[in-house]
């Protein structure tokens, strides 16, 4: 009768993963990461400018409807186009104007003699008139001028 040497057989193979195999993919985590940190501030800004133009387009045909349908005569401020009217509809969907990325309220300039047409416009995160960057004002007339 034979019986198995235990010692002759093939050691079995632990399982996991060896110290230089953890070592090469936390390297590949971390160099992914730094590539990923790198871009995530310009996504941002392009995804801010993005809702910026988006929120802009939107007001402007309010704006425009308004117009419209009270024969030529332009709001006094955004806030008419969220106010209900005898059919509690409004121009603007929601109850408040949508604000800019960071929070604040766009501005409205009227329309005024001798200028191209009222004006709907953001001061950047800033909130301070001009800047670069995240801070840059954006209004209609560059988003019509494809400037931004």
């Amino acid at each position: 009768m034979k019986t198995l040497n235990r010692t002759n057989a093939p050691a079995k193979r632990r399982a996991g993963f060896s110290l230089a195999e953890l070592m090469v993919v936390i390297v590949i985590l971390g160099l992914l990461a730094t590539l990923a940190v790198q871009n995530v501030p310009a996504l941002l800004n392009r995804a801010s400018t993005g809702t910026i133009k988006a929120n802009i387009t939107t007001i402007c045909q309010a704006v425009d409807n308004f117009v419209i349908l009270n024969n030529g005569r332009h709001p006094e401020s955004l806030e008419q186009l969220v106010t209900p009217d005898e059919n509690g509809e409004t121009l603007l969907k929601g109850r408040k104007v949508p604000a800019d990325p960071w929070g604040a309220e766009f501005q409205y300039d009227p329309p005024m003699s001798g200028a191209r047409g009222y004006r709907i416009y953001t001061h950047g995160k800033d909130g301070i008139p001009g800047g670069e960057g995240e801070d840059k004002d954006i209004d209609n007339w560059m988003i019509e001028d494809r400037e931004v």
